[in-house]
């Protein structure tokens, strides 16, 4: 059921709540006026009051209801500041005063009219729904023990019926507010459910787009460099080899360096878009810090993960600080994910030939040898584990060993060459 259906449901029992305390009243004042009894004046009079002061309290609080509001008995009410506390609402002073009015109105009714007594049912009803669940068992019982007084008193004889009609309405009474109260609650467990499952599709909707635009953003920075930045590194080094082998006269020599200075700027437009299509990990810093807050917002139960810096740190290509951010990112999910380690470790190397990305944790381990490749160190999660990182130290002329057994952690460790820094000073 949703809220709609709680909302015409309530408005139902409702009308039918007003319809029976109605008709029950109405029996009262039509028996007393058939008996011709000596006190009917005054139980019309109770009767109407009694009606009139029912009638207040039920329009006062449909006048402070919110339209399609639900509240059942023994719900939570968040308190609301534009409404006032004086208003006829369940768990309010004012309702429990009206409440109490309305009892002691029907007591005198009783007093009056043995017919009074049916009016017990709808009474039940109203003290579970204003009365907190503590206080509304007692007050049924209370009711009922009256109708039954009542019963006794004005017909002088002791029947079980008088005992068992009372009795069975306040059960049928209480079982019925609580049934209903139940089945509320676990609609409201299932809007809620339903709710946080909508939520959580549109974030996994949004982390799939942002992460499609990351790996297309990433392709494409490897690509211009791949392509057309070393493309045009090759021209300024061409030109400015034939540049320095041409006469310092030559008619050439200047169409040479304005072609020369062209590619230069054509390069450094190339290498700022690839710049700007990084990963935002490496756009405010170095690829150490991106390594270093990868560590920190890694989190899983009882693991703690280290980073460390090793030799001198120099500047990398960034086809080379994605490769190594990549890596350690894909390892150390793979760590959160399976290895229920306690301790990893981030190693990030700096040699004079080569730069290394270490990552170690004292994890279940695995056998690297006994699963297929595609399925190693992944989970089986469609291969983008082991296989990318490969992949990506191939297309670097770099390497990726992966060491590990059962119960002995992992150690995974990427190996590239650093570029010829030569050339990419003449470039």
């Amino acid at each position: 059921m949703d809220s709609r259906s709680h909302t015409h449901v309530t408005a139902a029992l409702r009308l039918c709540l007003h319809a029976l305390l109605a008709g029950l009243l109405a029996l009262v004042v039509v028996r007393a006026v058939s008996e011709d009894a000596a006190d009917t004046a005054a139980v019309v009079a109770v009767t109407l009051l009694t009606a009139a002061l029912y009638a207040a309290g039920a329009v006062r609080s449909s006048a402070v209801q919110p339209k399609g509001s639900v509240q059942p008995k023994g719900s939570e009410r968040p308190k609301d500041p534009a409404r006032p506390r004086t208003s006829v609402q369940p768990g309010t002073p004012a309702g429990a005063w009206w409440l109490g009015g309305l009892w002691m109105l029907w007591a005198a009714l009783l007093v009056l009219s043995p017919d009074a007594l049916w009016v017990a049912f709808p009474l039940y009803f109203l003290q579970l729904h204003f009365l907190p669940m503590r206080w509304a068992l007692p007050a049924v019982v209370v009711t009922a023990a009256a109708a039954i007084t009542s019963f006794v008193v004005h017909r002088q004889e002791i029947e079980p019926g008088a005992f068992i009609g009372p009795l069975i309405g306040a059960a049928v009474a209480v079982a019925t507010v609580l049934g209903y109260d139940a089945l509320f609650r676990e609609s409201e467990r299932r809007r809620e459910l339903i709710v946080e499952l909508v939520a959580t599709r549109a974030d996994l909707a949004e982390a799939e787009r942002t992460a499609g635009t990351l790996a297309e953003r990433e392709r494409l920075a490897r690509e211009i460099h791949d392509t057309l930045a070393q493309g045009l590194s090759s021209i300024q080094l061409l030109l400015r080899a034939a540049e320095r082998s041409l006469p310092e006269n030559a008619p050439a020599t200047p169409h040479v360096r304005a072609a020369r200075e062209a590619a230069q700027a054509n390069l450094a437009e190339a290498r700022s878009f690839v710049r700007a299509l990084t990963p935002p990990d490496l756009e405010h810093g170095s690829l150490a810090a991106a390594l270093e807050r990868l560590c920190a917002r890694t989190t899983a139960p009882e693991l703690t993960v280290r980073f460390a810096v090793s030799g001198t740190p120099v500047e990398l290509p960034t086809p080379y600080e994605v490769a190594l951010l990549r890596t350690a990112q894909s390892a150390l999910a793979n760590t959160v994910r399976h290895a229920a380690a306690r301790r990893a470790e981030i190693t990030l190397s700096f040699m004079d030939t080569s730069v290394a990305l270490d990552v170690v944790d004292d994890g279940r381990g695995f056998d690297p040898s006994g699963a297929p490749v595609h399925e190693r160190g992944t989970g089986g999660d469609g291969g983008f584990g082991l296989p990318a990182m490969r992949a990506r130290a191939g297309s670097l002329g770099g390497a990726l060993s992966v060491e590990s057994a059962p119960g002995q952690g992992t150690a995974v460790a990427l190996t590239l060459p650093l570029p010829d820094t030569e050339a990419e000073r003449a470039a």
